[in-house]
């Protein structure tokens, strides 16, 4: 029984009040009211026919053959793994960062250079008042000068003249001891027979006695000239020499002190006085940062940090006024103590920056890592969602000189590109009914429905 003579029986089923039989008319009413029951019948039978026919997997009318739909497609290659990429921040900073002071204490008379200015190394930045150590210097430089001359004159001996003057004062003496003596001998004869007295015969031996100790100390005078000088003596006045000169020396180290000078070329980051400031020694006066030379130190995971080798090659990026700027680097050092907040290892890599770039930015380490994984690269253009988050592509079969369109589930093993997955260059890794060689269809997947014939534009 159909489903329109089912409902005709429902609706016919149902019972509807007798009306009251007329005199003389009750043969004419039956055959009207048997008229008016079944009016309706065809009202009710015909949406319902157009309803049956109407269902879905009924078969539909046949239109007329259109040309298949071009489609774009891509081949499918088997991939064995995915790269992942991580980014680890950390702060840019200089290779070489020095607090410059002068190491002895005396009032700042110049500094030189400005904030942000570009110095080279061994550049004069600042100088301290010299003028006591100048006064120090020139007393120095003259009692150096007299310790020499007398070194000089005892390496040169006694002169010419001076040994001879020596010489006629011994002959000189010896002439008056002889005639001393003479006299004292005649006084001593005379004393014997009674001429003169004992007190004149002894101040004639004590003028004799004075006349030999002065003859004594003329010779010795007169053998030390000849002799010249003694070593001990030149050695003394040569060590004398030297102890004035290391004087002079250590006044000459204060006075170049007193100029501050750039251990190496940089940029000024910071002036802590100016002109005219009583420094003591060791106070910051300027700040200097290396230019060109740069460092990044960036924390990574203990287990990420035995990966890096110290001398890898790496990539840093910075990101500026100027947009993200990538720096190749190399890995100089790994700490060996953990960063007690964050928990991880602090790398330390070497990397050439422009002069324009700002220390202390944010720098990141790019790392990749392959992770193995089998599947199938394709645009996300050629996914199709399907129901509770469900993914799918169509597959363009070959039948023949036909290609028809089939549904095949696929599970997204990896993305990879731009943050969104619809921009331009965004693929994903997949698995699912799909093999190798399969011609995917990548764009207008919204035109097409299984079962489609279509034809492959590539």
């Amino acid at each position: 029984m159909t489903d329109a003579h089912a409902s005709l029986d429902l609706i016919s089923a149902q019972p509807r009040p007798a009306p009251a039989p007329a005199p003389g008319d009750g043969g004419k009413r039956r055959r009207r009211l048997r008229i008016r029951r079944w009016w309706w019948v065809p009202l009710v039978t015909v949406p319902l026919a157009v309803g049956v026919g109407l269902r879905p997997g009924a078969p539909t009318a046949t239109v007329a053959d259109e040309p298949p739909l071009p489609v774009e497609t891509v081949s499918l290659t088997a991939a064995s793994g995915y790269t992942v990429e991580r980014q680890y921040a950390g702060e840019l900073v200089a290779q070489r960062r020095s607090a410059l002071g002068f190491e002895q204490g005396g009032t700042v008379v110049a500094v030189l250079v400005q904030e942000g200015d570009r110095v080279e190394a061994g550049q004069p930045l600042a100088r301290l008042d010299t003028r006591s150590l100048e006064a120090q210097r020139q007393q120095l430089v003259a009692q150096r000068d007299q310790a020499i001359a007398t070194l000089n004159e005892l390496q040169n001996g006694p002169r010419q003249q001076s040994i001879a003057a020596a010489q006629a004062a011994v002959g000189d003496l010896q002439q008056q001891l002889a005639l001393a003596q003479t006299q004292r001998d005649r006084r001593v004869d005379l004393y014997d027979r009674g001429a003169i007295s004992r007190e004149e015969l002894d101040q004639q031996a004590f003028g004799t006695g004075a006349l030999e100790q002065r003859l004594a100390q003329a010779q010795s005078q007169l053998n030390e000239l000849q002799a010249g000088t003694r070593p001990e003596q030149i050695a003394a006045q040569a060590a004398r020499v030297r102890q004035l000169e290391a004087s002079l020396a250590a006044v000459d180290v204060d006075l170049a002190k007193a100029v501050l000078t750039a251990p190496f070329s940089g940029r000024i980051s910071d002036r802590a006085v100016d002109e005219g400031v009583v420094v003591s020694g060791g106070q910051t006066v300027l700040q200097l940062a290396e230019g060109g030379g740069t460092e990044a130190r960036i924390g990574v995971p203990a287990a990420i940090a035995g990966s890096l080798a110290v001398g890898s090659p790496q990539t840093v990026t910075v990101a500026d006024a100027q947009g993200e700027r990538a720096f190749p680097a190399t890995v100089t050092a790994l700490l060996p103590e953990l960063e007690s907040t964050s928990r991880t290892v602090t790398a330390v890599l070497r990397l050439n920056t422009p002069e324009d770039i700002t220390l202390g930015q944010t720098a990141r380490l790019v790392l990749r890592e392959t992770q193995p994984a089998a599947g199938y690269w394709l645009p996300t253009t050629a996914l199709v969602q399907g129901e509770q988050g469900l993914w799918s592509v169509y597959v363009a079969a070959m039948e023949g000189e036909v290609a028809t369109v089939r549904r095949q589930p696929v599970e997204i093993v990896h993305t990879e590109g731009a943050g969104d997955s619809d921009a331009p260059g965004t693929r994903v890794l997949v698995q699912g009914l799909v093999e190798a060689g399969d011609r995917v269809i990548t764009s207008g997947t919204h035109r097409v429905v299984p079962g489609q014939a279509v034809s492959i534009a590539n």
